[in-house]
């Protein structure tokens, strides 16, 4: 029996760059998820009897909202849905499985990197057909659809079992609960050499993974202890748990510092990586050495042709705006396509689609290529070890050679959490305001050379995206950029980027935030950050 159930809207259901994230409380209020999947449904077209693909990471609330979402969709009209065992399918499998089976979309429940619990975040998000986030056209709609939605319809059945792999026919609609790793780890062992990794792991390559309490535990002990043979053990925190453990499931140097000390220890493991929440960042760290995430990605186009999934070369690279130029050089050298995009993966969809990008990154630990549309932390961790056996060097030496051919990008990213929303947005309404008198202007010895407001014109649907991020470019090619995050559920995030190039190989061995103390001290005075926020410090630096 299908219920038409009258509701009223609720004002803050506003998508960000990654769906609609807020506290647990909010989702729980009555009708709140509901108004949200009865927007996506009716901002869509053409969908019924077709398939949607519904999985999360696992957080708190997500088996919830799974039978809420797997209820409507019946209601709504489609075919099939296809949902994790368990309810947890990670944001790049996810992605998989849509174009796997050729779905009309899917449902990911989960707000990344962000802590679970009873008072923590939670998310919902829509992908589209090709497997990548919704564009903005169907975000605005979804929006605009919310404010104004008077029902929503959903069918009356028992719940799924979602802990049994099985097939069923509710409410005229196919249930199929699925394995969620093996697709994935199948579509693993096509792009890269398994044989070449087993072999480097059986010669004594000891690697050590965090998964955080997080979803990529069961596809991470599955490939690299299972199907690759590392020991038992090699895959921490591998049981995904809906508050992550008490961790905050965020692979950077603030969250992951036990991995960090042990990899710069006397006897560290050769590698160590980390993924997040859902399973789409990463974290590299080699013995004795941090590799950024600018510098990983650079790394891996550098090198992709290594592993057979791309062995005949890439298309070309695109980052994020704020992402260091380390990728620019290799695209420059390799004589291939440089794509440089706003924050949010859904802007490399349309790149990859066409063909025109292989290989896709952002300086918040995300990487990823055209095999999905999402960024996917487990792909990038095989890359590396792929490019370790096959190259039969260390990461530290890996890094160094790379830099020594191409320029070191130091780079860093300041993080300003939880600032007061007026107080964030006054402080880019600042910025843009002075940006027409910043060209010129002297900060110590660095001197601004131009200043824009990063708009985004789209080469494949023309589509332009606006106000992007505030650039301030000096002379000699460093840069500072300042952006407000749009993944936090709490105030505002204020992110600032600093970055220098330096050619000189003499010169690669300088500790980053003294390499870049000069573009530190302008990048207070340019915003007034403390003035404007009352933050001494950054809250993160990565």
């Amino acid at each position: 029996m299908i219920k038409t159930v009258t509701t009223t809207p609720f004002a803050d259901q506003k998508p960000g760059t990654s769906g609609l994230r807020k506290k647990v409380p909010v989702f729980q209020q009555p009708n709140y998820a509901e108004n949200f999947i009865q927007s996506i449904f009716d901002s869509l077209e053409g969908y019924q009897g077709k398939c949607l693909v519904i999985g999360g990471d696992g957080r708190y609330y997500n088996r919830d909202v799974i039978q809420k979402a797997i209820k409507m969709a019946a209601a709504n009209g489609f075919g099939k849905v296809m949902v994790g065992k368990g309810g947890i399918l990670s944001t790049p499998a996810a992605s998989h499985i849509i174009r796997k089976y050729k779905a009309f979309g899917g449902i990911i429940l989960s707000a990344s990197h962000n802590p679970g619990g009873p008072t923590e975040d939670f998310g919902i998000k829509y992908n589209i057909s090709n497997g990548g986030p919704a564009p903005e056209k169907i975000t605005d709609a979804i929006y605009e659809r919310s404010k104004v939605i008077d029902s929503y319809k959903i069918a009356d059945f028992p719940d799924i079992n979602l802990d049994r792999i099985a097939r069923e026919d509710v409410g005229g609609m196919i249930v199929s609960v699925i394995d969620p790793v093996e697709d994935y780890a199948a579509l693993m062992e096509e792009l890269f050499d398994f044989g070449a990794i087993r072999n480097l792991i059986s010669l004594g390559f000891r690697l050590n993974f965090d998964a955080m309490s997080a979803v990529t535990g069961p596809y991470a002990k599955e490939i690299f202890e299972i199907r690759l043979g590392a020991p038992d053990g090699s895959v921490h925190n591998f049981l995904p748990l809906p508050d992550f453990g008490g961790h905050h499931p965020d692979p950077n140097l603030v969250h992951c510092k036990e991995l960090y000390d042990e990899m710069m220890g006397d006897d560290a493991p050769d590698f160590g990586a980390a993924s997040d929440g859902d399973g789409d960042r990463n974290l590299i760290i080699g013995k004795g050495i941090y590799v950024t995430p600018s510098d990983s990605l650079a790394i891996l186009a550098a090198n992709a042709n290594l592993a057979p999934g791309y062995s005949s070369g890439i298309a070309g690279i695109a980052r994020s705006m704020p992402t260091s130029g380390a990728a620019d050089r290799v695209a420059e050298k390799r004589g291939v396509g440089m794509y440089e995009t706003p924050t949010g993966w859904k802007f490399f969809g349309n790149l990859l689609d066409a063909g025109m990008a292989t290989i896709c990154g952002e300086e918040s630990s995300g990487t990823g290529s055209s095999h999905v549309r999402e960024k996917d932390g487990l792909w990038a961790v095989l890359l590396w070890l792929n490019i370790l056996a096959v190259r039969g060097e260390s990461v530290i030496d890996i890094v160094t050679q790379h830099w020594a051919t191409y320029g070191r990008n130091y780079y860093s990213r300041h993080d300003y959490e939880g600032v007061d929303t007026d107080a964030a947005n006054g402080l880019i309404d600042a910025l843009r305001d002075k940006l027409p008198t910043l060209p010129g202007t002297k900060f110590g010895d660095l001197t601004v050379s131009a200043a824009d407001d990063f708009a985004y014109h789209d080469p494949v649907d023309k589509s332009v995206s606006q106000h992007q991020g505030i650039r301030i470019l000096f002379e000699g090619g460093s840069r500072v950029v300042f952006r407000l995050s749009g993944t936090g559920t709490t105030g505002a995030t204020l992110r600032v980027y600093i970055e220098r190039y330096e050619p000189d190989s003499t010169r690669h061995n300088i500790e980053t935030q003294e390499a870049l103390a000069d573009l530190i001290v302008a990048a207070q005075a340019i915003a007034d950050i403390k003035g404007r926020t009352g933050r001494d410090a950054p809250t993160v630096i990565t």
